[in-house]
């Protein structure tokens, strides 16, 4: 038995496979205990003392430092809060006031859209010239030049799960003199990360994937510690003011990371993200990085072995793919559907990928077969070309 296998600390339901943390996490059991305990003996006793007496106030920071663990963050450089595009935002914004002089933001053709999404809203809003310039992966490096102001990058690829070096990335970044925002939304908790040994400027990610803190969980976001008192917010929020209870008429920015928090911290889901950190408790990253790759290594093995008709869109060496496989097939949204009405739970994305999450610390070889087993009966009897199957569900 792998020694970060934690099944008991999940609330899932018996029988199926969850092959989907890479996309929502499972429900921890003391995170429903948790939420409980501050809805009602918080909230519902303390009222609006809570934020004194139960340190609503602190929440993102305490929480930020233990987020920050699991990235390789010092003490005091992740805050929690917001959504995963407002971080997005926030690092991007404050990183190209670093370089006032350049006008390139480049990134990846293949990242996560909404990250490119928030880049082109950014610029639109300013309207000085700035462009934002996407290249494939492979000629990421040969991009990398003077004219480039930041590179934003999500470390490992939502579709494919192929996972960048962010040590040499950012070393190139910085040779170039651009600054670096890594994004560790399908890295934290799911492989070791020494974001301070990398040297990049800023990083953020989201809670409620391999960090299992439940749907609309906030994001966090990481500055360098030397930055901290210099970068400058572009969302300056009432909570990233010095002193917000003083009413100020105009901003002026927190001490240190304190600056990007924004609005008014969402205590619940909160509550629901330090409970489910607990988990990682004498949790050795190392070793659940070897149980992943295990079970990916299995899962790749038997499904080529007995499904044929999968195509791996992942890497084939384990080490430049991070804690998931995808697999191309043309009928692959029905597909999964097929599997996930037989108790095997995985997803889709366009236009032809089904993606498998592997989280040692609810999933073993047994149920890496298991899964398998029921992959290949549905393959083999075609259960895909049910016309229930072919009905497009908004989430895919």
């Amino acid at each position: 038995m792998s020694s970060v296998l934690r099944k008991d600390a999940f609330d899932l339901p018996e029988g199926l496979i969850y092959l989907d943390g890479n996309s929502l996490g499972p429900l921890p059991r003391r995170a429903a205990d948790q939420l409980s305990a501050v809805v009602q003996d918080e909230w519902g006793k303390l009222l609006i003392k809570g934020w004194n007496a139960a340190g609503w106030m602190e929440q993102p920071s305490r929480v930020g430092d233990t987020v920050g663990r699991l990235i390789g963050a010092p003490q005091g450089s992740v805050v929690i809060g917001d959504t995963l595009s407002i971080k997005v935002f926030q690092a991007v914004a404050s990183a190209i006031k670093l370089i006032p002089e350049r006008r390139v933001i480049l990134s990846d053709s293949n990242n996560f859209p909404s990250d490119l999404y928030m880049v082109e809203g950014l610029i639109n809003l300013l309207g000085q010239g700035y462009q934002l310039k996407t290249v494939p992966t492979d000629a990421l490096f040969d991009a990398i030049d003077e004219t480039v102001a930041v590179v934003m990058l999500t470390q490992v690829d939502y579709r494919t799960g192929r996972m960048l070096d962010i040590a040499e990335t950012t070393a190139r970044a910085h040779a170039a003199g651009a600054v670096m925002v890594w994004d560790l939304a399908h890295s934290a908790g799911a492989l070791p990360v020494d974001i301070a040994a990398s040297g990049a400027e800023f990083a953020i990610g989201c809670t409620y994937k391999y960090l299992n803190a439940g749907p609309g969980a906030p994001a966090f976001i990481y500055v360098r510690p030397d930055l901290a008192e210099r970068v400058e917010p572009a969302l300056s929020g009432w909570l990233g003011h010095r002193a917000p209870f003083e009413f100020a008429e105009s901003y002026q920015p927190g001490q240190g990371i304190e600056r990007m928090r924004v609005g008014t911290p969402p205590v619940l889901q909160m509550a629901v993200l330090e409970a489910a950190l607990e988990v990682w408790e004498g949790i050795d990253m190392s070793a659940l990085r070897a149980a992943s790759i295990a079970l990916q290594e299995q899962f790749i093995a038997e499904i080529e072995s007995r499904v044929p008709a999968l195509c791996l869109a992942s890497p084939r060496d384990p080490a430049q793919r991070g804690s998931q496989v995808s697999f191309a097939f043309e009928h692959g949204y029905a597909a999964m559907q097929a599997l996930i009405h037989a108790d095997v739970i995985g997803d889709f994305r366009a236009p032809d990928i089904m993606r498998f999450g592997f989280t040692p610390l609810y999933l073993d070889a047994d149920d890496v077969h298991e899964a398998v087993n029921r992959i290949a009966q549905v393959m083999d009897e075609k259960r895909y070309m049910q016309p229930e199957f072919q009905v497009r569900n908004r989430v895919t």
